[in-house]
């Protein structure tokens, strides 16, 4: 058996179930989520908190730090934690019909079984096309959302709820009762604004218990160059209503400008759906809901924001220079992992393609 030193590995991730010594566990579906795990734990260790979005009680997402222990619920480095990728995060099996969807990764104790955290995990390129043409401190970053982080979104929400419907059922309000056929748009548009309103009403009472919901580390590159930034990466961290507040926004503005279900529209109507059923019958049949208001756009994706959008939100000195820098990946990447990756991505082919990061 190799020495550890030499054995391929993330930072952190000791106890997991991926096999960081097979090459399959390094494709690119794994990695963009187990190399991210690796950041925040290397961040925690470095002394760095994970900048967090929050909601405040204007509806404004600002930021705040949080650290990767309150991020993953527990120490990162501690021998207790055992990352679990790719895996239902049971203790919302109860609120939904069927199978609780996987999310990308959930923390547990290695001990108990406890699951800890389910977070998604968004490894993003700063800049993107519509960014990378700006002044650097306007460089943002695409972000884009598949419909399974809108289920675990409405559960992280409804959760706080499921011992009292009936509160839940007076901040939705009423009227949504007269919708005949929720397939069919033309009704549904007119009702987005009372929808949107009401989950602003549903986020003000649990605006003490926003959560950590999606991880969206960055990496940075000199613009359109596969070159890295000397300052390349960092993790910002967006809570459940932050995330929420997200396409809001946008859908808000789409339903006054287009006057058409977007797919930004559609996932406020999918959200506000699901809760609007959780405060009836107690849970969400999110299958039922995702499939049957698809408004003639494919589900294969809830929504995508592009780095214009997603600036206004992330804009600040963190995003500008991010804290780690090039040299350090390979205290991230240890043991010669680099050399299983399978270089199908631009960040996966640059450390592939950069022997000298692990010089």
């Amino acid at each position: 058996m190799p020495s550890l030193s030499h054995t391929p590995g993330l930072f952190g991730l000791r106890y997991s179930n991926r096999d960081f010594t097979n090459k399959d566990n390094w494709g690119k579906n794994q990695f963009n989520s187990s190399f991210p795990a690796a950041l925040a734990a290397f961040l925690e260790s470095s002394g760095h908190k994970n900048v967090y979005l929050k909601l405040n009680d204007r509806h404004r997402v600002y930021h705040d730090l949080i650290s990767t222990t309150d991020l993953y619920g527990v120490n990162p480095l501690s021998d207790e934690i055992f990352y679990s990728f790719e895996s239902p995060f049971t203790p919302f099996q109860q609120l939904v019909i069927g199978h609780f969807p996987r999310v990308d990764l959930v923390t547990m104790s290695r001990t108990s079984g406890q699951c800890f955290r389910g977070i998604e995990v968004k490894l993003t390129a700063l800049p993107d096309n519509t960014t990378c043409s700006l002044n650097e401190d306007q460089f943002g970053c695409e972000l884009v959302i598949r419909p399974d982080t809108i289920v675990y979104l409405a559960c992280s929400i409804a959760a706080h709820f499921k011992n009292d419907l009936v509160n839940l059922r007076t901040l939705i309000g009423d009227g949504f009762d007269a919708i005949e056929d929720w397939q069919e748009g033309i009704n549904i548009l007119a009702s987005v604004s009372k929808m949107a309103a009401a989950i602003d009403r549903i986020a003000t009472t649990i605006l003490d218990r926003q959560e950590p919901l999606v991880m969206q580390p960055i990496w940075k590159t000199e613009g359109k160059s596969p070159r890295l930034c000397e300052n390349c990466l960092d993790v910002f961290v967006w809570s459940n209503l932050a995330f929420a507040q997200l396409f809001l926004d946008v859908a808000r503005k789409e339903i006054h400008t287009q006057r058409t279900i977007t797919r930004q529209v559609r996932t406020a109507v999918w959200l506000f759906k699901m809760l609007y059923d959780f405060s009836i019958t107690g849970q969400i049949d999110h299958r039922k809901v995702i499939d049957g208001l698809s408004y003639d756009t494919k589900n294969d994706k809830a929504f995508a924001v592009s780095g214009q959008i997603t600036h206004t939100y992330m804009k600040g000195d963190v995003l500008t220079r991010p804290r780690i820098t090039k040299n350090q990946i390979k205290d991230i990447i240890l043991g010669g992992g680099q050399n299983l990756l399978s270089p199908e991505r631009r960040f996966d082919a640059i450390i592939f393609n950069s022997p000298e990061l692990f010089a």
